[in-house]
């Protein structure tokens, strides 16, 4: 009993460390924060409290209108919505191209050199493009989302599919494994991790794909239309950005430990069927 339990406590100890180190960092970062304000006596419209931005959250968004934090809470809502979208599009987009990559080099020499040239062009530029062709419908912003998500997921693929150990794969040839066999069976659980690091990469990616699409769309109801808004009475009330960044920040931490959560799982799932 006395073992069993020393066992626990020690799992309970390590799940909790990582919650203790984001207090932590999230502490540190607000002393630093207010460090920098006094040291280089930084006025509240070019840096707030923290206090004062916390504050901001329980007043009215607008004239007679909800708590900001209601109306922020509403937008994250707004937004995760369309990067979840796009980032469920660009997974399975870019794990169609890494899987097609892995077994037809010929099409990976011809197209990876465009796949890599389509994410040296800035999204800025290329946002109101795709709002234009769109007419200028949410739509865009769930394409933009997936645009940011497809390449690492895809690159990430591609190079889990390759790092089985040569020998599996002769292996699976001697007991004259079909290819669609050696891909779900050794290829693709190879490449689970990798594929889940690009996730992890595209979650962020594409919550800030989702922001920038929704300023060129003329999107309101999203963390976009409201950072774009505040940012129009930053000088006098510099707060309410502020508010709409840490919420913008929230929505793609969240994600990544949605996406982080749901790793571990399935790893663990697949380490115990084996």
């Amino acid at each position: 009993m006395v073992c069993f339990r020393s066992v626990n406590a020690i799992q309970t100890r390590s799940r909790a460390r990582p919650a203790i180190a984001l207090i932590a960092i999230i502490l540190v970062l607000g002393v630093l924060w207010e460090l920098v304000k006094r040291v280089f006596n930084l006025d509240d419209v070019t840096l707030p409290h923290l206090w004062t931005i916390a504050a901001a959250f329980g007043e009215e968004s607008r004239r007679n209108g909800p708590p900001l934090g209601i109306f922020l809470f509403d937008a994250a809502l707004f937004t995760l919505q369309g990067s979840m979208i796009g980032f469920v599009i660009g997974g399975l987009l870019g794990f169609a191209l890494g899987t097609l990559f892995a077994h037809v080099p010929l099409l990976e020499r011809g197209l990876v050199p465009f796949v890599v040239a389509s994410q040296t062009v800035p999204i800025l530029a290329i946002a109101p493009m795709i709002v234009v062709w769109l007419g200028g419908s949410w739509l865009s912003v769930p394409v933009i989302a997936a645009y940011l998500t497809f390449f690492p997921v895809t690159i990430n693929t591609l190079r889990g599919m390759r790092s089985p150990d040569p020998r599996a794969l002769e292996l699976m040839r001697s007991y004259a494994a079909s290819r669609w066999e050696t891909l779900w069976k050794l290829r693709f659980p190879s490449a689970l991790p990798a594929i889940f690091t690009a996730l992890k990469i595209s979650a962020t990616s594409s919550v800030v794909g989702a922001i920038i699409a929704e300023l060129p769309a003329g999107v309101q109801k999203g963390l976009g239309g409201a950072i774009l808004t505040f940012n129009m009475y930053y000088s006098t009330g510099p707060e309410r950005l502020w508010a709409s960044i840490i919420m913008a920040a929230a929505v793609g931490i969240f994600f990544f430990v949605v996406v982080t959560v749901a790793e571990r799982l399935t790893l663990r799932n697949i380490l115990r069927s084996n």
